[in-house]
């Protein structure tokens, strides 16, 4: 196939971008208008692939996105263009609802008018693949079981209110206009070339600077993690074989309080990066008041993927963060300037998708 993949500078994006490249036949189209989390940096080891090109558009934007269509003919789409940080949507709600409602129905108008002029046989082949969050579905107990593709919806911040929304605009156009479509929502991701603003990575750097590592409230809320490359193996199989107007659920089994997640790192760069005089990382962990709406817990059953896609993560908790810290440790050159700009902009702390 030829795969329009949107957001592929992106970081779960440019995972799903390298997996296609260097894993399958797939052509690649990377449509992407490279905001402050997009780095072209992250598709070195594919940028000069002949199946892959790079399109700089913005999913708002009618008349790029009509050109990208017209002149590539995909086959599909997988859509992970997205504002995605949920203190950002707290305090500019407005580039939120720009981007994952009004680009997310852009792109979804012009796929239908593209995908109506295909010849039979392509346009029965064709998906348009939507990747979301598991914070659509609201805030779980400590004792509730884990959300289900069937979980309503009840999305609390500004973030997962547009990403709802979003989910909601490609099933009406599946519904109304017969769009061949397939949803996917994930649990939070972490890996390799991750932007510093969430936690993992931000906790990561700042423990090597030696910088306070602050964890919001008590570090109780609970999150099920997602190694990115175990996400973009299963976004490409939800692609391939997932069957029209279904959503199917993707998480990690790996449910852990946010303070358990900073001190297994803190414990892995005592391992690995150990201060001068062996300070226990640990020490840096302070405190910070709490995010507004803060939903407590995250949990994905995701026995629809393993039975229907033949899907699992590969990586446990901890072999993925250990994967994690040694790649940070190795590739300076990809976060140090990062990490100043954001510092620069002293934006909040975080950890939720892409």
């Amino acid at each position: 196939m030829k795969i329009l993949v949107t957001g592929g500078a992106g970081f779960i994006g440019s995972s799903v971008v390298r997996r296609l490249i260097k894993g399958t036949a797939h052509d690649v189209v990377n449509v992407d208008k490279l905001t402050y989390a997009a780095n072209l940096a992250s598709l070195k080891e594919v940028d000069r692939d002949p199946r892959y090109r790079f399109e700089q558009v913005d999913i708002c934007d009618p008349v790029g996105v009509a050109r990208v269509f017209r002149e590539h003919r995909p086959d599909a789409v997988m859509h992970l263009a997205a504002e995605s940080h949920v203190d950002r949507s707290i305090d500019g709600p407005g580039a939120f609802v720009d981007t994952n409602v009004v680009g997310t129905a852009n792109l979804l108008q012009h796929a239908l008018a593209y995908w109506r002029e295909l010849p039979e046989a392509r346009r029965k082949a064709f998906r348009f693949h939507h990747i979301s969050t598991d914070e659509v579905f609201g805030s779980l107990s400590l004792s509730d079981p884990a959300f289900t593709e069937t979980t309503p919806y009840s999305p609390r911040s500004p973030y997962s209110a547009t990403k709802a929304a979003s989910d909601h605009l490609v099933r009406a156009w599946h519904e109304t206009y017969g769009l061949p479509v397939v949803l996917t929502n994930c649990s939070n991701n972490y890996g390799p070339f991750q932007f510093p603003e969430k936690l993992i990575p931000l906790m990561i750097l700042k423990g090597l600077k030696g910088e306070p590592l602050p964890v919001y409230g008590k570090g109780e809320n609970v999150r099920d993690w997602l190694f990115v490359d175990d996400h973009a193996a299963a976004l490409i199989l939800a692609v391939e074989k997932g069957r029209i107007g279904e959503s199917y659920n993707l998480g990690g089994d790996a449910e852990m309080k946010n303070l358990d997640v900073v001190l297994a790192i803190c414990a892995l760069l005592d391992e690995l990066a150990p201060t001068e005089g062996g300070t226990p990382h640990a020490r840096l962990i302070t405190y910070v008041a709490d995010r507004p709406g803060h939903d407590l817990r995250y949990a994905m059953n995701a026995e629809k993927a393993q039975r229907e896609l033949g899907w699992r993560p590969e990586e446990t908790f901890a072999t993925g963060l250990r994967k994690t810290v040694a790649w940070y440790l190795a590739r300076r050159d990809w976060w140090e300037p990062l990490f100043a700009a954001y510092q620069g902009r002293r934006l909040g702390l975080g950890g939720t998708k892409s």
